[in-house]
């Protein structure tokens, strides 16, 4: 494989290597996507974001895969950075968008000032709260909603959401910074409950915003969750904890989210940070693409 060009992004600190292949020539392979986010040995990110053309009416599509790895179906920081570069890179004039993800096709707009992108607003889809369609054991067409959930002798809140891929919300009297996420996180993340596994969020509410942390399935603790922030929306305006529309503050920045009728819609800002070009022997060691 010829050398491979990269470039660096973020959304309020959650980070991804971004690959740009519109022909789709270049699929990447689990190990050479583990290898990439390694943060001593590789580039170092939460995950990996191939950029290719869309399908079916779709503008683009955004292949993206967790730092083990993993297939994911939706990240709302990583479409918001795929937009930033497919527009500022040129590769569309559009300010509105389709992007195909795993989770379906999701409506996004870009601000601009000039030929900068500011912030990006992105349609998630509507949440789902039944069992099966998160998924989650028990019976298929109930919720969890605000019920006890234990962990090793501690009892947490909990609410589960989808949003194109699964999260249970946790909600914590005191400051999440005082939680042992990365103790407790992982627990939840591969408990039997959770067939595939799951995405945790622990959330406390102050003065109608959200404090949160994630631990984010297939990558541990990261600064920040897109689709985290709305599952944490959605569960806190379901039990009453705060209005339709609210900022959630995470270690890597804020983002708005709204519940509307229809859908969750987050808003947010996206960075780039650099490009860079992985050696080609650097590749060779780390087997095929894919």
């Amino acid at each position: 494989m010829a050398d491979l060009t990269i470039a660096k992004y973020h959304g309020t600190g959650n980070d991804f290597v971004m690959v740009e292949d519109l022909d789709g020539a270049h699929p990447l392979s689990a190990e050479l996507v583990a290898a990439l986010c390694d943060r001593h040995l590789g580039v170092g990110a939460d995950g990996v974001i191939r950029v290719t053309r869309g399908r079916d009416g779709d503008d683009f599509f955004m292949d993206y895969r967790n730092a083990d790895g993993s297939l994911a179906e939706m990240c709302g920081n990583g479409v918001r950075c795929l937009a930033k570069l497919v527009y500022e890179r040129g590769f569309t004039a559009a300010t509105d968008l389709r992007i195909g993800t795993r989770a379906g096709t999701k409506q996004v707009s870009v601000q601009t000032v000039g030929d900068v992108v500011t912030s990006v607003t992105v349609g998630m889809g509507p949440p789902a709260f039944a069992r099966g369609s998160i998924p989650m054991a028990g019976p298929a067409g109930e919720p969890f909603l605000t019920e006890p959930l234990d962990v090793d002798g501690t009892t947490f809140k909990a609410s589960a959401v989808s949003m194109g891929n699964p999260h249970v919300v946790l909600f914590v009297e005191r400051d999440p910074s005082d939680v042992d996420v990365r103790r407790i996180g992982p627990r939840i993340e591969t408990d039997e409950r959770f067939p595939e596994k799951t995405n945790v969020e622990f959330v406390s509410v102050n003065d109608g915003a959200l404090t949160a942390r994630v631990w984010e399935r297939g990558v541990g603790e990261t600064m920040a969750c897109g689709t985290g922030a709305c599952a944490a929306l959605v569960a806190a305006n379901e039990a009453g904890l705060v209005p339709a529309v609210a900022e959630v503050r995470f270690p890597g920045g804020t983002v708005v989210v709204e519940r509307t009728d229809t859908e969750v819609i987050l808003r947010g800002s996206a960075e780039r940070v650099f490009e860079a070009t992985i050696d080609d022997a650097w590749l060779a060691a780390r087997g095929p693409t894919a």
